[in-house]
């Protein structure tokens, strides 16, 4: 994982420019944005306290055709948006040089950095309920060559599917996870 994000700080888009922007999955992603709703008062608050703080940005790796970006990135820009830290977004196809830094291919990646770029830590691609099982799955199937890898593979999306749940239950896990790594620093 990169330590510094700097190059990247002021190069990418609003989240408004990238909702705006969606060829794909722009329906369900309003939906999914609009559906959120804070499920406790000090969760709220929290993150509204962040405007006190001056020294944070946020980095979104996305891309409009991922599904883990259209379920979790509509819950990253509400619970931000009102903390007063500046949120740009990268999409993955013309940022492969900053999707390389952080580890793999797997969006979203939610990125927090100091005002000097300096990585403080990163969130993603999914809640880590949902990513143990591709984690799970990946470590069971390394040859992506198998006669039966697709097959497993679509078993497992529909595990993950399962594990995010019908309705906004997985959005508190976001908030509680996102909480919990930006208040260690």
């Amino acid at each position: 994982m990169s330590n510094n994000v700097s190059a990247k700080i002021g190069k990418g888009i609003s989240p408004q420019q990238f909702q705006q922007s969606m060829t794909k999955n722009q329906a369900q992603f309003a939906e999914w944005f609009d559906r959120f709703a804070w499920q406790t008062e000090e969760d709220k608050q929290f993150f509204e306290s962040l405007n006190n703080r001056d020294d944070l940005r946020c980095l979104i790796i996305a891309a409009d055709w991922c599904g883990d970006v259209v379920r979790n990135i509509p819950v990253v820009f509400q619970v931000l948006e009102n903390s007063g830290m500046p949120v740009e977004v990268f999409i993955k196809e013309q940022h492969e040089d900053l999707m390389k830094d952080f580890e793999g291919k797997g969006i979203p990646v939610v990125i927090f950095a100091d005002t000097g770029g300096f990585v403080l830590g990163k969130w993603g691609p999914r809640p880590a309920h949902v990513q143990a099982i591709m984690t799970e799955f990946k470590a069971s199937n390394p040859d992506r060559e198998a006669p039966d890898f697709q097959e497993k593979m679509a078993a497992v999306r529909s595990q993950m599917v399962q594990a995010y749940g019908e309705d906004t239950g997985y959005q508190s896990v976001v908030v509680s996870e996102l909480r919990e790594l930006l208040s260690s620093f």
